[in-house]
């Protein structure tokens, strides 16, 4: 049995909460460089460069990536060998939330009711979602999502008859109906099986896979590839304003259903598509 003291997982998500709004991650760095090359429009092309001079700003200058921090969202894969001491661990993520956000100068965009909306001015608390796993170790997964996009994602409850072809339908519509409301060029997260709430943490998570690895399941890997393709057909473009790149890349996770359903989550990044991981 390993022990971790909850202070370490307290300075750990305060640091990811920074960087993760701070700096790109090196695999969308890449992928916004590639679609740089292959943007064929001239308002797609200066789009992608005034999107790259202001990601240059943020590293260099220490700000937000964007005036819209997120939500905090967290993955923990937990060890089943480990036990935390010192304290509750969903209290020291969200202290870690609270010092992140007030520490880095990002805004708090949290409501403690969904209706009565008095903001709690710390962006706390955050969104946890635990995964109990063989091993000694923690991994964590930060992933601060904002609401522009995340207004703009959906589930439909297909019927199993719909099949791959509806799958692939429902997605593109998803994307069409975002149009630019989901800062374009964007990350598509899909879930797919599952139940109703399942489906949707997939395609959540989907979005923390790094651009450019696709599903290891031969069929899934050649529906992200296909429905990329469809996206960027669509024209919306950069920013919305039209061109070849639409999206960066389609990211589908799955998961067993019942016989009567076929469940698809859309959850839909921006050109930012924040995210940090670091294992303990």
């Amino acid at each position: 049995m390993r022990e971790i003291n909850v202070s370490e997982i307290t300075q750990v998500v305060k640091d990811m909460c920074i960087s993760a709004n701070y700096k790109l991650s090196p695999d969308m760095q890449r992928a916004l460089d590639k679609a740089k090359n292959e943007e064929e429009s001239e308002l797609g092309k200066k789009i992608f460069a005034q999107l790259q001079e202001n990601l240059e700003i943020a590293e260099n200058d220490q700000i937000p990536i964007c005036q819209d921090t997120g939500m905090a969202v967290f993955f923990f894969k937990v060890g089943q060998d480990v036990h935390f001491v010192g304290g509750n661990l969903n209290d020291a993520i969200n202290e870690g939330v609270r010092q992140g956000y007030t520490e880095g100068y990002l805004r708090k965009s949290v409501v403690g009711d969904p209706l009565i909306r008095e903001n709690t001015k710390d962006n706390t608390p955050a969104v946890i979602h635990y995964d109990i796993v063989p091993g000694d170790k923690v991994t964590i997964t930060c992933a601060p999502k904002g609401f522009g996009s995340e207004n703009m994602s959906r589930v439909f409850m297909l019927k199993p008859a719909d099949g791959e072809e509806g799958v692939k339908a429902a997605v593109v519509q998803a994307v069409k109906d975002a149009g630019p409301n989901a800062c374009p060029p964007m990350v598509v997260g899909v879930g797919i099986g599952g139940t109703f709430e399942k489906c949707a943490e997939m395609a959540k998570e989907a979005l923390t896979r790094p651009v450019g690895e696709h599903s290891e399941i031969e069929y899934v890997c050649d529906m992200e590839k296909e429905i990329l393709e469809m996206i960027n057909s669509t024209g919306i473009g950069p920013a919305g304003l039209g061109g070849k790149i639409t999206a960066l890349a389609v990211n589908i996770n799955t998961y067993a259903t019942h016989i009567a359903g076929l469940p698809v989550a859309v959850n839909i990044c921006c050109h930012v598509n924040r995210h940090v991981t670091k294992t303990l």
